[in-house]
Formats: C-alpha cells, structure tokens, sequence
C-alpha cells in the first residue's frame, strides 16, 4: 500500500554498471548530514499492530531466535528474540531517498550470522529513483550502501515473490540478485560493486524477470516470471558461471509463475510454489512442485487444486504463494494458498513429503486481543489474505509465521496463532487530529485500515478500526476545535463513505444520507467551529457538498472551488477557507459554506500537493505550506498572504501546546530551513527553527500531515508513508 500512484513504466537499456559506493551518512541529496537534534527528541510508534503487507520473513538458519521482515514499503526488520519485538532497520533514509522505504528482498549469510543484505526499491517506474543495496556486518545496526543502476519495484505486483536476493552457497563474498526488468546480477566483493551477468531468459516490458533465488547444496536456482506457460521458468547453475533451464519442469497455467521455493536439505528436494500470476492480486490458479535434485525428477505435490465450486455457487480460485522447509523434520513442509477470497487463505501442512496434507486453519485459534483491528468490524478474524511470506524456525518444528496485508501470525504449537508484530508498523498515515480534551490525544486515518481512536499511543487501540461505517482508506478526518466531542470522517467504507461520532470518536453512526458522488470519489471533510455544518469534497472536477443537519441531506456549494480541501476557521463557526491550486487561488466563506469568494491570488497554481491550516483559538490565522514554493502566512482571514524568510519549502504544518512562557501556540513542521528536509518545531511563530529529528530517525516521505499535541508541550505526531503514526518528545 503507498500514497503514491503507478505511472508509466521505464526500461533501462543496456547492462548494470558498476554502482558507486555512497555512505549512509550522505543523505538528503547526497548533501552533508545534518547535526542531530538540539535539545534531542526521543521518537517512538504510536502503536497500531502492523496495519501493513508483511512481503518477507527470514529465519537465520544458523542462529537461534534471529529472523529478519521486510515490507512493500515500510523498510525492514530483525526480531529481537529477548523482548519480543522487531526492530526497525531502515529509519535512516530520508526525504530523498523516499523510494528505497521498500524492500524488493533480503538475504543473510549462513556462515556470517552477523551479515545482512537488503535490495531497496520501491518502484520501477521512470518518475522513481533507482534501487540500492545495503549490507551490514552487525545485523542492520550499521549500514553500507551501493546504489545501483537498475530499478526495482518492492511495492509492485510480485512483492511477496522471492527472495531475490541470494549469498552464494559456495562463496560467502558473491552475491546474486534477480531483477524485474534487467535479468541477473551479480558481486564478487559482498555486493559492494554489481555487473549483469549473462541469463537465458530476455525481460519483457510488463514483466516480472528474476522472482526468485534459492540455493540447494552448492546449486543456484533462479525463478522467471515471464514465461508464457510453455517456456522455460525455472533455472539452474552449477558452477556460478552458466545458467541453464532445469529439464522436466512443469509447465501450464497453473505452473506459470515460480513464486518461491525452499530446499529440504535432508532430503535434496526442492519445492517450488507456482501460480499464474505472480500476485498478491490476481491469482486463480496454482500449484506445488517438488524436485529430487540428485536424479532430476518432479514430482506435483499440490495440496488442493483451484477451481472447485463452493457452497455459494462460486469458484475457489487461488495460487499458491510462500513455502517453508523443517529444518529439523525431514519431509516436512509448510505451504501457503494466495488471493482464495471464497474459502479464505490457509497453510498446509505435510510432514510426509506432500503426499498428504492437513489445512492449518481448520483447527486454527485466532487471538487477536492484542490488534483488535484485525477483525475489521466482524465478530471473529479471518486466518489472513496476501499469503506469500512463511517462515519455519530452523530450531523449533512447531513455531511457524506467516505474513498477511496486514500482519504476521506465529504459533508455537500449531494450533493457537496470534500476531507476533510488536515493533512493526507499516501503516500508510493520511490524516492526524491530536484533540484539544478527551481520553484520547490521538485520532489517525490511514490507507487500507480507516480511521482509529488511540486511547492509549502504547498499545493498539482496543476499539480496532472505527466501525459503523468500517472504512478501507480514509480520505478525510476533522473535529469541530469549538466542540471537540463532534468528530467526522470520510473513506471508502462498506456501509457508506461518511460519518459523525458525538463522543470523540470512540462511537460512530453513518451520514444519513451522502451526495452521488461519494460513492465513487470521497473525499476530504471539515465540520465549522460548532459542528453544525459540514463541508464535503470530492476531488478533481466535482463540485463541493454542504450539510446542515449532521449528513442527513446535503447541497451542492456551486462557488466552492472543484477538488479543493476545505478548511473550517476554529472560532468562527461560519468562516471556512479553500485553496484552489489550479488557479493560486484563496477562497474564503463567511456563511457557513453557503457560498465561497476568492481573496489573496496568484500564491501558486498547478501543484496539487499543499496543505492549508489554521491556527488554533484564533480566528483568520492561515498557513499555507506550497512544497518547494515555501511557508506563507495570513492574518486578515486570506486577504493577503506574507512569505516566511526563516524557511526555503514547507511541506505540512501543525500546531501544539505553546512553549513555557509562549502566548502563541507551538508550530511543527516538515520542511526545510536550508539543504536538509527534515522536521522542525518554532516556538516564536516562524521567525526561528529548531531540527526536533535525526538522521537516524527520518522516514522517508513524510509529507501528508503533522499534528503537535495541544495538551502535552513539545508533543508531535508525525504521518509517514509505510512506518505508521511517528511520535516524539523532548528526550
């Protein structure tokens, strides 16, 4: 999940060049790093559970209690067997380097526990930047980096392949690693420097390339998704030098994609999990595969077939995703099913070498207690969706995990399961209110998981997701700054796109009513000063909606600028503001929404992404943050609007609880002072700045929202693009 878009793919021509060796410290435009924090800030999650696609688990075959995670676009992990919970590994990047937050994969030496390997890259489109390797001789607490000349794509269809990356089995300094549109590369000094390598198989446009990398004995296999069912998917070297397809491989439908494999070592056999499409979407047929490496024979090993009917009339289509082998129990395997939406996702079981196998889920005991969202809504959570990650500990048969969109279960017996996600947290941040009184100091909206209310910012909040409606992705959140027990929401919701909580967002009930458009374009929502109206729009080209009477009808405000975010004044109950970017333009109302005029003009046009708000307790206070074009300022209600020397680009602002001493409230924002976009808190309204975080905590992008806490002085919260809700405080 991302707030970026997919645009047009590009190609690179030609083989991999030889990458320059940048050092992590470089960052933010390869500019020198900044000094840390004045003062230091002590940055932790707000804690969710999760909340994001779990691409890849990776148990250390050689160390007891060491695993690794990776994300789509949340950076990677290592658990931390001690304290039960994951680290985060990649807080370091930063505003520049936004697309290597995705891990495309990982890979770790079995005879150098102590060295990791992550390949980054978010997206391969032509508007993302190229991929990178990182390598640490400490587990992830200290980074290396190589940037590469290839692109990869850790968010795109395909992510829960792998892993595509791979240490030699004969040689600890050569690495491999398979991309989506450049074929294979290859290191020779622990993947400081790559070259491209000759490969049997040709990229296509819209392919997959290399899904997947892994060693049986001294071999290397290699995975092709871009055969057409026919052709060879499947590869094999022998010596490191010549890759040649494995003869008999299955072929078909059902075989097209090689989505992973695991090599039972006692054994010799090779399992390969296929299916037609490389998923996590678009799955409906697959199958399981096994290869006796010492006499070259297959044999089909499929738990349960796709395509049979189910007791509603449908189809139980599906592929199969990840695949694990006991490192202690020869024969015995675990494997996943993928996109099987009718019957639910499961992991099948064989301790006999696929001749038989028994679905996990059926005897499965579900405990969510500790991430009550997981049941988005329903009375009892389901075993899990996206299946492509598993992971069998190498020193414990029965302590199995699997990574889902949304979480990664564990069990240590096999048959109760529970989430095993502290310290992971994946969520893409879209809206923040931090409310002035209440239980709780922090309301969030997301992408996928909709809207929570966090009585607590240490644990998951114990109501899940906000329900009545349940949302997906939340588009819009605000709270009536004159009445903060009124708080409405917006999304895609399953039972409608708009509601209203009248305690503060721990209870909802659904808009009586929403205009035609919601259904099909929600978008961002404000409710005046004292909650009595609402002012709701609908993106690009549709007009704006107004309601007086809580969402039980709604009028179209015909001078309300199309697609633009409307902002209510926070004294004033009939003053609202909007900021139409096509045009530069301020409009301001001064009925109650009922109609809007234009003010202050010419501040900029054509870029979509700014963020407008308003100082709290004051009336006509306005901020507007243009990106690259700066912070600007107005106090005559957007009249008039005065440039902010002390900063170069702001990308959100917030507000907080004002500094001892302070009359007018704290100002956080991410932004730039100079050469480094970073986070900033003023307390004399802009004239100065102070850095509030470090290079080791930065987060890739985070430039959707900004929330200081009104009730706890020097207390921020932070949206991030895949690292969920960011909250610090002076340390």
């Amino acid at each position: 999940m991302s707030t970026f878009h997919l645009s047009r793919r590009s190609v690179l021509a030609g083989t991999a060049a030889v990458a320059a060796v940048v050092p992590l410290s470089s960052i933010q435009g390869r500019a020198a790093a900044a000094a840390p924090a004045k003062g230091g800030y002590r940055w932790r999650n707000a804690v969710q559970g999760g909340t994001g696609f779990i691409t890849g688990v990776l148990f250390h075959p050689s160390v007891r209690g060491l695993a690794y995670a990776r994300t789509d676009i949340g950076g990677a992990y290592r658990w931390d067997d001690r304290t039960d919970r994951w680290i985060p590994l990649t807080d370091h990047l930063g505003w520049d380097d936004w697309n290597l937050l995705g891990v495309e994969a990982m890979a770790v030496d079995p005879a150098h526990p102590n060295r990791l390997y992550l390949a980054l890259g978010t997206y391969a489109q032509s508007w993302a930047g190229n991929g990178a390797v990182l390598r640490s001789e400490d587990r992830g607490a200290t980074w290396k980096r190589t940037d590469l000349t290839v692109k990869l794509g850790a968010n795109e269809d395909g992510r829960g392949c792998g892993e595509r990356l791979l240490v030699d089995p004969r040689d600890s300094d050569t690495l491999w690693l398979g991309t989506r549109h450049d074929g294979l590369l290859k290191s020779t000094d622990r993947g400081a420097t790559w070259k491209a390598v000759s490969f049997p198989a040709t990229p296509v446009a819209t392919g997959q390339g290399v899904t997947l990398l892994v060693a049986a004995g001294r071999s290397v296999y290699a995975g092709w998704g871009d055969s057409d069912g026919t052709s060879a998917n499947l590869y094999r070297t022998a010596d490191g030098t010549s890759w040649k397809a494995v003869p008999g491989q299955p072929a078909g439908t059902a075989a097209k994609v090689p989505v992973r494999a695991a090599y039972d070592r006692h054994t010799r056999e090779l399992y390969v999990t296929y299916a037609n499409a490389p998923g996590p979407n678009g799955q409906s047929d697959g199958s399981v595969h096994k290869l006796r490496t010492t006499t070259g024979k297959w044999t089909e090993v499929t738990p349960v077939k796709p395509g049979g009917a189910t007791s509603d009339g449908g189809t139980d289509s599906f592929g199969y995703g990840g695949v694990a082998v006991d490192a202690c129990r020869p024969g015995t395997v675990v494997v996943s099913t993928n996109n099987r939406w009718s019957l639910v996702d499961t992991l099948y079981r064989t301790t006999d070498g696929g001749r038989t196998w028994t679905s996990l889920k059926d005897t499965a005991v579900l405990d969510v207690s500790e991430t009550p969202y997981l049941t988005w809504g329903a009375d009892k959570p389901k075993f899990g969706w996206w299946i492509q990650a598993v992971g069998l500990d190498p020193f414990d048969s029965e302590h199995i995990v699997y990574g889902t969109g949304a979480t990664l279960y564990g069990t240590r017996d096999l048959k109760n399961w529970a989430p095993q996600i502290r310290g992971l947290e994946e969520a893409s941040i879209r809206h923040l209110i931090s409310p002035p009184s209440g239980e709780a100091h922090l309301i969030s909206g997301s992408g996928d998981i909709g809207v929570m209310y966090h009585e607590r910012l240490t644990a998951s909040p114990s109501r899940g997701m906000a329900s009545n409606p349940v949302f997906g992705t939340a588009t819009g959140l605000a709270l009536a700054a004159a009445k903060p027990s009124y708080v409405v929401r917006a999304g895609w919701g399953d039972h409608g796109n708009g509601a209203h909580s009248d305690d503060g967002g721990r209870t909802w009930a659904p808009f009586k009513a929403q205009p035609d458009v919601a259904r099909s374009a929600p978008g961002p929502i404000a409710t005046n000063a004292d909650g009595s109206v609402l002012l709701w729009s609908f993106g690009a080209g549709n007009p704006g909606y107004r309601s007086a009477d809580n969402g039980g009808t709604w009028s179209e405000v015909a001078s309300f600028p199309k697609g633009a975010v409307p902002v209510a004044d926070p004294v004033d109950p009939a003053r609202f503001y909007a900021f139409d970017t096509t045009t530069g333009t301020l409009f301001a109302s001064t009925d109650g929404g009922r109609t809007f005029t234009a003010r202050a003009t010419g501040l900029s046009s054509g870029d979509t992404e700014f963020q407008l708000a308003v100082a709290p307790g004051r009336s006509g206070d306005l901020w507007l943050s243009l990106k690259g074009n700066g912070l600007y300022r107005s106090t005559d209600g957007g009249a008039s609007f005065t440039k902010v020397g002390s900063c170069r680009a702001s990308y959100t602002l917030g507000f907080g609880k004002a500094a001892e001493g302070a009359s007018y409230p704290a100002l956080y924002m991410v932004g730039s002072t100079g050469s480094i976009t970073a986070v900033y808190r003023s307390d004399d309204e802009a004239k100065t700045w102070t850095r509030i975080n470090d290079d080791q905590h930065q987060w890739g992008w985070i430039g959707a929202t900004i929330a200081g806490d009104p009730r706890v002085r020097g207390r921020v919260y932070i949206a991030t693009n895949g690292r969920g809700v960011q909250y610090g405080e002076p340390a």
